[in-house]
């Protein structure tokens, strides 16, 4: 059997979901925050703006800025044991304390 395939928000129906105070416009502040190396960011889809996302299979993990491309921030995290890079649009970042 051939497996389908379905794009980067695959199977996002439920983890992209906002909450109702959220709904709307997008957030300035948080489309154009902006992140120093080394800083801890966890990953969080905003669906309202498609540009810049992430494969689904890595909402909610936590990663460290490594560095800038352009509007778009590298986030290093690590799936199992191997190290990965994703590039990331600011807007569906959010700054934690600490990893």
């Amino acid at each position: 059997m051939v497996m389908r395939i379905r794009g980067k928000i695959g199977k996002g129906r439920h983890k992209l979901k906002r909450n109702y105070r959220d709904k709307g416009k997008i957030s300035l502040d948080k489309f154009f925050q902006e992140f120093k190396e080394g800083e801890a960011v966890a990953l969080k889809a905003c669906s309202a703006y498609q540009k810049g996302i992430y494969m689904m299979r890595f909402h909610g993990r936590t990663g460290k800025i490594v560095g800038k491309q352009g509007n778009c921030y590298y986030v290093g995290i690590s799936d199992g044991s191997v190290k990965k890079k994703l590039l990331v649009h600011p807007i569906h970042l959010k700054r934690i304390k600490s990893i």
